[in-house]
């Protein structure tokens, strides 16, 4: 990964969504902070985000908990491998 841009902090957030098996540590407030740090998010009045990442635009709900659960993570991987981020 090349992702010279992003503090430490974001890259181990980063490496913690694309690890697998996955994680279930992984802090709603510091996914939000990657997603701004290398896209553009749109917090919505449904409880959903917006998010933007090169072409590619995922909505997810917002997490009840501070982790993110199984299904977030898969859907956080998916479009960050999209945007050419990790191997997928």
């Amino acid at each position: 990964m090349g992702e010279p841009h992003l503090s430490s902090h974001h890259r181990r957030t980063l490496q913690k969504i694309l690890d697998h098996p996955v994680s279930h540590n992984i802090e709603w407030h510091d996914v939000l902070s990657l997603l701004s740090a290398i896209g553009t998010v749109d917090e919505r009045h449904d409880g959903k985000i917006r998010f933007g990442i090169g072409a590619a635009t995922e909505t997810i709900e917002i997490p009840v908990s501070k982790d993110l659960d199984t299904e977030t993570v898969v859907q956080l991987r998916r479009i960050l491998h999209q945007a050419g981020y990790g191997k997928p």
